[in-house]
């Protein structure tokens, strides 16, 4: 019974580091890499002029600006226009419908 229990514990052992590493996204292309480079510095990053003092700042504003153009490139895809906000309502209520008895 004792050798069953070490089997179990070691199985969990080396099964609970494959689990933990799974990964569902598949790495980055280097093109993909290189096409994220070049939108961000198209953004207005600069990577040769940017010091060590401004370069978090430089980067994140950088990349912010693409975060809003891919989002508002994402929004548009649908074809189904925007979202309504607005409501509406037809017809009268039930009790005037029947005013003419």
């Amino acid at each position: 019974m004792k050798s069953l229990i070490k089997a179990v514990a070691l199985a969990v052992v080396l099964v609970a580091p494959v689990a933990s590493f799974a990964q569902t996204e598949q790495p980055l292309t280097r093109a993909e890499v290189k096409a994220q480079l070049k939108q961000i510095e198209q953004a207005g990053y600069n990577p040769a002029k940017s010091s060590d003092s401004t370069y978090p700042a430089d980067i994140q504003a950088a990349e912010a600006r693409v975060a809003a153009q891919n989002a508002t490139a994402q929004a548009d895809t649908t074809g189904y226009g925007t979202t309504a906000t607005g409501s509406s309502q037809t017809g009268g209520s039930a009790a005037g419908a029947n005013t003419g008895q």
